[in-house]
Order: C-alpha cells, then structure tokens, then sequence
C-alpha cells in the first residue's frame, strides 16, 4: 500500500511514496573532525562580539559567575545530545529527540523553538559582521542592510553549492578563527592590567578612573542580567545533532565532535573572559558598549591600522558561525517541513547537490525581513540597539525552552526505552540534565521579570501563538511519516506492546 494513514491521538499521518524522498535527499560526508569544527564554527562568533554587552550590568564578577553557571548549563547539555544523538541519528536532531519521548505535541514545540533560535541567531551574527566591516572600511552606517544582504546571499550560495564544500569552508575558517584568537591571547597577556581595568565599574554602573573596584558592582542581580549573555558564549554547539544524516559515522563521531567542541569551547570563552576586558586601555566599562571588543582590544595594543587589518582577519571568526548556523537552519526546517510540521516544499533538495536550499532561503529571507523592518520603522541607531541587544535575547529565549525541553526528554528516554541501543551513555546521567533545567529555567525567569527583555520574551511568544494555531488546525493533520516520525511510532508501539 502507498500511501496510509496513522492516528496517534490528535494527529494524522500519511506515508508518501518513494519519490517524496528521492526529491529530499541528504549526502553523507562529514567525519569527526567536520562535525568538532561545525559545533566550534557555530558558536565562535560569540567569542568575538555580543558577550560583552553582558558586563552593563554585572560588571566583570557578575559576567564570569554568569559564564560559569552557564558553562555548567552547557555541559549537562551536551552530555545529554551526545547519548541522544547517536541514538536516534536523524537529521531533526532536538525535534527528534522530544518527538520520540514527548509525542507530536513535543517535537513540534520543541523544533519550533529551535527554529526561532537558528532563523534568529544568524541575523545577530551578520550584525556584528556588518558592524565590524563598517568600522573596517569606514562605510557609513546606513550602509549595514547592504552587508547583511550581501552576507546572506554568499553564504546561503556557498551551502547551496555541497555539503562537501559546506564542511571543508567550515573547518578552514573555524581554525582560523580559533588561531585568531590564541594570537589575541598571546598579545595581549603582556598588556592587561587586571584590577585596574576588569574592575573599573562601581556600582550603578559607573566608570572607576582607578579601577580596583568591586568583584560584584551589582551583587547577585548582576549575576541574573549577565545569563542571557553568557549564553552567546556557547550559543550554537547544540545544532550539530542536525548533521546526524550527513555524518558517515554518526553513531562514533556524534559523541567525540560534540564534546571535543564544547572542551575546546569552554577554554574559549574563559580566555577571552578573562584578557578582552584587561587590557590596559580598554577595560570593562568602555567594553560593555562596544559593537566590536575585539578590535578595540587590538586597537590599543597595536594601533588602529594594524588593528585593522587584524579585525579583517577576526571577521573569519564571525563568518564561521554565520556559515555554520545557516547550515544548521537549513537542516532543522527541512526535518520539520518534511516530516510536515511546516509546509513539505520547504523541504526539496537541489537537484543532485542534495542541500535544503529552499529551507535556507526561506530562513534567511525571514530574518533579514525581521531586521530591515526594525532598521527602517526604528531608524539606524535604535535598530542596531534593538538588533544587536533584543533580537539575541530573542534567540537566547528560544534556546532556553529548547534546552528544557531536550532535557525532560532525555530524562523520558531514559526510564521508558532503557533497552533503546545507546553508542554513548552521559556519564552525568540524570544529573546533567537536571542541572540544564534548573538553570535553563533560571534564565528564563530573569528574562521575564526584567522589561528590557520582556518584549524579545513577547515577541517570540506572539510567533509561538501563530505556529502553535497553525499546527493545531492545519499541521497536525498534515504529518508525514519521515524517519524521525517513523522511528518514534515504532518505538513508542514496541513500549506498549511490552508494558
């Protein structure tokens, strides 16, 4: 029989025939090391801009306890998607994961919020990335729409092309821009005055012309106002899952790419913690504002024209996550599309190319629609502030959700397939997730509670309440039996049948 329909409580099924599949094929290609730089590439723009706007607040003791419990956060995390992913190696990655643990309900929830994270992510990233080439070139600032245009539509070329390229650009400019940042380190260490600068805010924010102030300017509510932003550190590595089916080796390599990002990551992150808002000139006040804090670093401890050229070279940094995030959005809609929680056209592949394009077009022209509305409604000032500032707290609200929801779900998987074949067991075990959510949740509640964040909270909801009445009246009767779906009714049949 072709075509058949299945009726788990509330929703419909349809299995399509073979040339549904044949017009939305994968290509396999990514080994360990693809998969490492993936998840580094992701998030490494982080370590370049956006972190630092954490420190208004917080001030430097505030920023690091944040990072701290963040890095925790992160750690439970990715124990928990390293046994997960091998496990269930599908290319909808934390939809999948909920899906099968959760129900329909779950995944679709739980993909949605992703999506926000992955549509929205990339959008900040080529902020920065215009911000940085603005000061670079000394274009004027009403020029930035024509970099993120031209961002987008270079490197939703270059994931078009092959997965095989995709890889090989992601690896060389991950490197490069981890190399970027060792060389930073390495210049910088004999220019940080430490007390002097880290520490030169006072509380209320103000600017101490002596440093040595306090290690918590804000006490503990500056430690709250800096999560959001301790996220952009590791913001990202939880996308790679999404290569699952693109991966030659996922049940070995998932594991050994996942957490040799997340080590190589958090060394990252402490470093540039630690040495960005030391060095001698620079400091964590004049930090906090700063859309490039790199390159004032570099300003200072080389002059503004080989800071320049310096800065050209650290834009690799930003291009990396750009580049790998648009990769990780064109994944995450293709699952969801072809498994037909959104609409399945979102879900062709390009010819024999074998890449989601439609899905990274559709991605990239609805975050650069989001964008080019603040900038013009709100004017180029408060539209930067609005993207660089509201739009992550955006995605960071996403993710939260995101994080919660795979944790319970690892939980679930846990107690009710304990039989379920797994390459890698989380030596954290129930632990590693529990810690996810409580902080996850923590987060979320900051956001919440604090009006500046509040309207990114409000409007993530508002695109929440659209998707979740679509799906109710029109989606859930629309779904397909695509492998996550197919795996997740077998299982859940198998669990009933031995209950």
């Amino acid at each position: 029989m072709s075509t058949a329909e299945r009726r788990p409580p509330g929703v419909t099924y349809t299995e399509p025939d073979s040339s549904y599949f044949a017009k939305r094929r994968l290509r396999r290609h990514a080994g360990v090391w693809s998969l490492w730089a993936l998840g580094v590439g992701a998030v490494i723009s982080g370590h370049f801009s956006g972190w630092n706007i954490g420190l208004i607040e917080s001030g430097w003791g505030g920023m690091f306890i944040a990072t701290v419990l963040i890095a925790i956060m992160y750690l439970g995390l990715t124990f928990s998607i390293a046994e997960m992913s091998p496990a269930l190696p599908h290319t909808g990655g934390a939809y999948s994961f909920a899906r099968t643990a959760l129900g329909p309900w779950g995944g679709f929830l739980t993909g949605l919020a992703e999506n926000v994270e992955f549509v929205l992510v990339p959008g900040v990233i080529v902020f920065f990335i215009g911000t940085y080439l603005t000061s670079i070139f000394g274009t004027p600032d009403a020029w930035q729409p024509l970099w993120w245009i031209a961002g987008y539509v270079v490197f939703v070329g270059l994931n078009a092309i092959g997965v095989e390229l995709t890889f090989r650009l992601t690896v060389v400019a991950t490197l490069l821009a981890l190399t970027c940042l060792v060389a930073f380190w390495v210049s910088a260490l004999p220019h940080i005055d430490f007390s002097r600068w880290a520490l030169n805010v006072g509380p209320g924010g103000i600017e101490l012309a002596e440093g040595h102030g306090p290690f918590l300017p804000s006490g503990l509510h500056g430690v709250f106002a800096a999560l959001p932003f301790a996220v952009w550190l590791f913001l990202g590595i939880e996308q790679l899952p999404l290569a699952a089916e693109e991966s030659r080796a996922p049940q070995s390599d998932m594991p050994v790419g996942i957490l040799g990002a997340m080590a190589t990551l958090t060394v990252s992150a402490f470093m540039i913690l630690w040495l960005n808002p030391a060095v001698s000139g620079v400091g964590t006040f004049a930090l906090a504002s700063s859309g490039e804090p790199l390159l004032d670093a570099w300003r200072t401890i080389h002059g503004d024209t080989i800071a320049r050229l310096l800065a050209l070279i650290a834009v690799v940094g930003l291009i990396a996550s750009f580049h790998a995030i648009i990769f990780a959005k064109g994944r995450q809609i293709f699952s969801l599309s072809r498994a037909g929680y959104f609409p399945t056209v979102l879900s062709l592949t390009l010819g024999q190319r074998q890449t989601p394009h439609v899905a990274m077009i559709a991605g990239a022209l609805l975050a650069l629609t989001v964008m080019l509305t603040l900038w013009t409604l709100l004017g180029a000032e408060a539209g930067a502030a609005v993207i660089g500032g509201t739009l992550l707290n955006m995605a960071v609200f996403a993710a939260m959700f995101s994080y919660i929801m795979q944790s319970i779900a690892f939980i679930v998987l846990r107690r009710r397939l304990p039989d379920l074949p797994r390459p890698f067991r989380s030596p954290l075990g129930y632990v590693g997730p529990m810690l996810t959510i409580v902080i996850g949740l923590t987060t979320l509640w900051f956001q919440l509670s604090d009006p500046t964040y509040r309207q990114g909270v409000i409007g993530v909801s508002i695109w929440f309440g659209i998707c979740i009445a679509y799906f109710a009246l029109i989606g859930r009767h629309r779904l397909v039996l695509s492998p996550e779906e197919t795996f997740a009714l077998e299982h859940d049949a198998a669990r009933k049948l031995h209950s």
